[in-house]
């Protein structure tokens, strides 16, 4: 054989001039098949060399390789189809081949079996049997090849409905593993990838004995239009495969960050109005959607072929023009999409019927057909706009909703819908499309309807019920983020689509004010809940001035709350649970007292300390020794925390013996949806920021902090922890582990430790340090907001920095959302002032200048 090296360069070799000509933009077809036919041809010629030519040997292409889709580092998938017993010299001759090909760098899939051995493997194995349809003959006797091709093909090796069956189920599987719109999507195994398609192309080999998807179309089975849809979309999924290859320079098959801008680069993608990752990734969604519409029809209409029960659904009429069969819609006559208003009125009856959860094939395919043929958008139908309002006020109008948006029917409606189809950011927050998060707003909105939600969103679920008119939130849900993508304020640019559409519809304007203030302000709860200090009267009172009375209010929350968990899957916890709630009564109760009766300062203070002394006295604290304690705090503290934290406070105080060492307490009860951690010791250098960075290597995350001193100089520092998924801290080892670290670095002279490493996932992003102040009600403070990378060590630098230029920190509010770092502080200088301008400057310049250079590193 051939030098296993010089057959490794030609390789090489090959893969450079594919890679030529697929960015000289050839059909990327042609170049899969010239990439299968250069492997065939140097397998072949080794086999001959090998001398394995006249030994009874078959060598086969199975699997992906023989549908000859082969892409720059596809696995090659063979059979070594051998005879009953092989000589020494065979078997020889086979070891030293197939370790010729590992030599040369091909990733080798491979079998060596007999004919029985390989039917029997074949008839209890699904994967084997799916990889012999596709089995092509590359070397050795025909007849051998032509016997298990034979046999394969027989009623008794997997019956075509059993077969059906099996790729059903292990596609349902394959599904509930992943998300289509999954961040780093596998080109291959997620819904909507090249493996739905294969699905499809499978089943249809093995009922209808096809070579392809092309011979479809002759069988009656797929339209002409539906084959160039199928293929024109593999062809995009093997551009990105192939890009994707030759980038990470191994069979990859994840969309991972780290790959994603030099894939869209190779594809030739350009930076524009929305980047070119974004462009490529907007395609992607886009086309992963068509195929998971194709696969469903199609699969639907091979269970009819092969299990033949159409006859055994439930048939129930609708009218003369719709039925229910099964669980799904059926239209009755063919042409009836051709009145655009009757592709609406198909959800409304779809809404009415709860036992109705899909659309029958033949009618999706028609219904397919007529979104195609539109000349314009169906709201500018007035029947159409009729039937989609009796859709919004329908109890099931969110389920209908999620249909329409599932086969294309909201983009057909509403054109700006279109625009947001398969719209993502590159970033770790947005974990899915524009349009998929405001599909799943929708169904988080029927959740708090549902019973079995009621202990994860109380509120919500009180709330949803009590709304004057559920369809203005669903509505304001559909338009919230329509805006984005076009430059400018997306709330602002889709409060006017919000308005416009209202006022076409025919709804009054006080609900159409509504719909449109709610889009305008839909991020407004969640800022003033996540990056203020809402225990601040000031900052209370602020946000109900701006959400005006308890009609808005109720629907911001839910609004807020539905758009929160929709997201991401780890965003939403009990954190912002309980700061959403708190902020809801807050304003409340300013809302219902109203704006001349603002909130009594000095009676809260009051009644906090009696509060908290009455609880500590039961417990047998001395009444002298809180006296004296409560001399020692400041009015701020009172206000800021509530009576049970208090009286938890100042008896851990009282009863520490020694004021040298510090006094770290971990409480056992959640604050806020968090773990409350309290720190008081005597007042020194870095505290926060050595706080901060023992609370990073532990890999805990903070959500809030409040930085208080005593009169006499000791600081009450106290922090809402998390654990790294969202949940409080409550392992007791892990309590004690994180007091010890910290009591050992409090004791210690303050020093800055090493940090963790950038994740993986962090290190394509690249988050321009950005300072801004607001202006503070309170004379003696300074708001500062600042957003960065979320790099490890981050609060530990910015509190080093807040040291090095002589700012004390009053509180904290952290917010990270993905790879960005968006959080609130409340500074002083040392001798308790605001921050003039040219100390804002030098703490501008010194946080950018810090951190950009990190974030670098």
């Amino acid at each position: 054989m051939t030098n296993a090296q010089a057959v490794k360069a030609l390789l090489n070799e090959h893969l450079q001039t594919l890679s030529k000509r697929f960015i000289a933009r050839e059909k990327i077809s042609e170049l899969v098949k010239e990439r299968t036919r250069f492997v065939d041809d140097l397998l072949v010629e080794q086999w001959q060399q090998a001398g394995l030519v006249n030994d009874g040997i078959a060598l086969i292409a199975v699997g992906g390789y023989g549908r000859g889709e082969l892409l720059p580092h596809s696995d090659i998938d063979l059979l070594f189809l051998v005879p009953p017993v092989l000589t020494a010299d065979e078997e020889t001759k086979l070891s030293q081949f197939i370790a010729f090909l590992w030599d040369t760098g091909l990733e080798i899939g491979h079998s060596v079996r007999t004919l029985g051995q390989t039917l029997e493997h074949g008839r209890g194995d699904i994967t084997i049997a799916t990889n012999l349809l596709e089995a092509r003959l590359l070397a050795g006797p025909e007849s051998v090849f032509k016997v298990l091709y034979d046999k394969i093909r027989e009623d008794s090796f997997w019956p075509s409905s059993v077969f059906f069956q099996a790729k059903r189920d292990e596609q349902r599987q394959r599904h509930d593993k992943a998300n289509a719109f999954d961040l780093e999507p596998n080109l291959k195994t997620c819904p909507g990838g090249l493996r739905d398609i294969h699905t499809v192309a499978w089943v249809a080999i093995r009922h209808f004995n096809a070579a392809n998807l092309t011979e479809l179309v002759a069988h009656d089975f797929l339209e002409p239009q539906e084959l160039d849809e199928l293929l024109e979309s593999q062809n995009f999924l093997w551009e990105v495969r192939f890009a994707l290859h030759m980038t990470a320079g191994r069979d990859e098959n994840r969309l991972l960050f780290d790959l994603q801008r030099q894939v869209a680069e190779f594809l030739g993608y350009k930076d524009g109005t929305q980047l070119g990752v974004e462009q490529m990734m907007k395609r992607y969604y886009r086309t992963v959607r068509r195929i998971m519409e194709l696969n469903e029809m199609l699969l639907q209409l091979f269970k009819r072929a092969t299990l033949g029960d159409t006859h055994a659904l439930e048939i129930q009429s609708i009218d003369d023009n719709y039925q229910r069969r099964g669980r799904f819609i059926e239209a009755l006559k063919p042409n009836i999409f051709e009145q655009p208003h009757e592709i609406v009125r198909l959800f409304l009856y779809v809404a009415r019927n709860s036992n109705i959860h899909g659309i029958y094939a033949p009618t999706l395919r028609a219904l397919r057909n007529a979104r195609r043929l539109l000349v314009q958008p169906l709201m500018e139908s007035v029947e159409s706009r009729k039937v989609l309002m009796e859709i919004l006020k329908h109890p099931r109008g969110i389920f209908a909703f999620s249909l329409m948006h599932k086969h294309g029917i909201l983009s057909a409606y509403l054109p700006a819908w279109r625009a947001i189809e398969g719209q993502m950011q590159f970033d770790l927050f947005h974990a899915y499309t524009v349009d998929e998060h405001t599909h799943r707003l929708l169904l988080n909105i029927d959740k708090f309807s549902q019973q079995e939600q009621r202990d994860e969103f109380p509120l919500g679920a009180v709330l949803i019920n009590q709304l004057p008119k559920k369809g203005l939130l669903v509505l304001a849900a559909i338009f919230h983020d329509i805006g984005k993508g076009r430059g400018g304020d997306h709330s602002k640019l889709g409060a006017v689509d919000a308005l416009e559409f209202c006022q076409l519809h025919g709804l009054n304007s006080h609900d159409g004010r509504m719909v449109s203030w709610l889009v305008e302000n839909h991020l407004t709860m969640s800022i003033t809940a996540q990056r203020r200090d809402i225990s601040d009267p000031d900052v209370v009172a602020d946000f109900a001035d701006k959400v005006r009375d308890a009609s808005h209010l109720s629907y911001l929350y839910c609004l807020t709350v539905a758009d929160i968990c929709a997201t991401n899957e780890h965003t939403w916890n009990s954190w912002k649970g309980s700061l959403l709630r708190d902020l809801y009564y807050s304003a409340q109760r300013v809302l219902a007292r109203g704006k001349e009766k603002p909130v009594d300062i000095r009676g809260r203070v009051r009644e906090h300390q009696a509060k908290a002394k009455k609880e500590l006295l039961r417990r047998g604290i001395k009444e002298k020794a809180l006296d004296d304690l409560w001399h020692r705090l400041r009015a701020d503290y009172f206000l800021r925390y509530q009576p049970t934290q208090i009286a938890w406070h100042a008896e851990a105080i009282l009863k520490h013996r020694n004021d040298d060492e510090p006094l770290v307490l971990i409480s056992k009860h959640m604050t806020r949806g968090g773990t409350e951690l309290f720190i008081y010791c005597k007042d020194r250098p870095k505290l926060f920021a050595t706080v901060m960075a023992v609370l990073d290597n532990k890999n805990i995350n903070v959500h809030d902090a409040g930085i208080m001193m005593t009169k006499d100089d000791f600081a009450l520092d106290s922090f809402v922890i998390l654990e790294q998924d969202g949940a409080p801290v409550t392992q007791l080892s892990r309590i004690q582990s994180i007091r010890k670290a910290l009591e050992k670095a409090l004791a210690d002279v303050p020093k800055m430790p090493k940090f963790r490493k950038m994740a993986r996932i962090m290190k394509p992003f690249n988050v321009a340090t950005q300072v801004g102040f607001i202006p503070s009600k309170r004379q003696r403070t300074t708001m500062m907001e600042l957003i960065a990378l979320d790099t490890p060590g981050l609060l530990a630098k910015v509190g080093e920095i807040f040291y090095r230029c002589g700012f004390t920190l009053q509180s904290a509010k952290i917010t990270t959302i993905g790879e960005r770092a968006e959080d609130f502080f409340i500074l002083q200088t040392v001798d308790g002032k605001a921050l003039d301008e040219q100390q804002q400057r030098q703490l501008q310049d010194a946080l950018v200048t810090t951190l950009n250079n990190q974030s670098t590193q």
